[in-house]
């Protein structure tokens, strides 16, 4: 495998470093400077901005950088540390905040990372400033429009990240394909209604393309690819990333019907009551039986579910077993993706930091 050229040189003593250390860190404070700069040239003394200029850097700041994590992991299959790829990394940051802006519009959630969501920030300023027409309309427009720019500001972030022509040109097709695939995606996710539970088998698909291939899979081909690494690292992190992003997923839906909101930051059985047909409601579907079925599909009927309908939904999935069923799967993901990581493959540096973001992403609680 041959390594990609930088502008920058690794510095001394980099390979003893383990990699996970700080980069989180080093992601966060490159995309939350970028947009800050971005933020400042765009509204900085204009009417429009007054908000935009401090909301746009914050929005930015409060993420884990999970998908920047693992496009650098994947560069270090193949290449050295460098500062600039950490920069071309934590672009999927910014992707990330326009994914985000836009799917709080979709769903109406009041609440990201334990503060009001974009479109809630702006439709309450619209409101303090007593001005015509419908807050709520505003706020999603301008929650809209923030995630355009997000979304170009991450394409401007990689292209100005400091590769050089050769290792960009490699990654553009990777980086295009996993835009395609959030939106594509969000679409199906949009149809995907509780109401109407589709089967497994769509669920699986849905949730591949959603989420499990742009979270972690498409990521560390995208790092891969910058790197220049060969067909066999790529073959065996599209094998990873598609069981982490799996299980990645199926944790994030336990998570959005019994997670703690002093931890996620979302209100308790937020899933539930936007009638999300996640993972886990589809897997009580399908193990449920007669009388539990009917009782699911008087909850699916419901045309507002309340607190109490809440903790009926979450007895019943506890019922069938869906809860105990999906963590057995997580698990299963999480021991196939750790024998998925061959040292023959991988430097150890990489192969260590894949084994850690796979527990990361299978046992966490936010």
């Amino acid at each position: 495998m041959t390594s990609a050229l930088t502008k920058e040189a690794a510095p001394p003593g980099a390979a003893s470093i383990p990699l996970l250390e700080g980069l989180g860190e080093r992601c966060l404070a490159e995309a939350h400077a970028f947009v800050h700069d971005r933020a400042t040239e765009c509204f900085s003394g204009r009417r429009e901005g007054e908000l935009a200029e401090s909301i746009l850097p914050e929005f930015a700041s409060g993420g884990k950088c999970l998908r920047p994590m693992f496009a650098y992991v994947g560069w270090r299959c193949g290449a050295p540390d460098s500062d600039a790829a950490v920069r071309a990394a934590a672009c999927l940051e910014l992707l990330h905040c326009f994914a985000l802006a836009q799917d709080d519009v979709m769903d109406g959630s009041q609440l990201r990372r334990g503060r009001p969501s974009l479109h809630v920030r702006f439709g309450r300023w619209h409101s303090e400033k007593d001005w015509s027409g419908s807050a709520r309309r505003f706020g999603e427009a301008a929650a809209t429009l923030s995630g355009d720019l997000f979304l170009v500001w991450s394409e401007r972030m990689l292209r100005e990240s400091g590769l050089d022509e050769e290792a960009l040109a490699r990654g553009w097709p990777r980086y295009d394909l996993m835009r395609e695939e959030l939106a594509v995606g969000q679409l199906a996710d949009l149809v995907n209604d509780a109401r109407t539970l589709p089967g497994w088998d769509t669920l699986l698909d849905v949730l591949r393309r959603k989420s499990g291939n742009y979270t972690v899979r498409r990521p560390l081909e995208f790092g891969a690819a910058l790197a220049g690494c060969g067909p066999d690292v790529l073959v065996s992190l599209a094998e990873y990333g598609s069981l982490v992003g799996e299980a990645f997923q199926f944790r994030d839906d336990l998570l959005g019907v019994f997670g703690d909101p002093a931890v996620t930051g979302k209100p308790s059985g937020d899933d539930l009551r936007e009638r999300k047909a996640s993972s886990v409601v589809v897997l009580a579907a399908e193990r449920a039986d007669r009388r539990q079925r009917a009782e699911l599909d008087e909850l699916l009927a419901l045309s507002e579910v309340d607190d109490e309908a809440v903790s009926r939904w979450r007895d019943l999935i506890e019922a069938t077993g869906a809860h105990e069923r999906l963590g057995e799967l997580i698990r299963e993901r999480a021991d196939k993706a750790l024998a998925a990581i061959d040292p023959a493959v991988f430097p150890a540096p990489a192969a260590d930091a894949l084994a850690t973001l796979a527990t990361r992403c299978t046992e966490r609680d936010q």
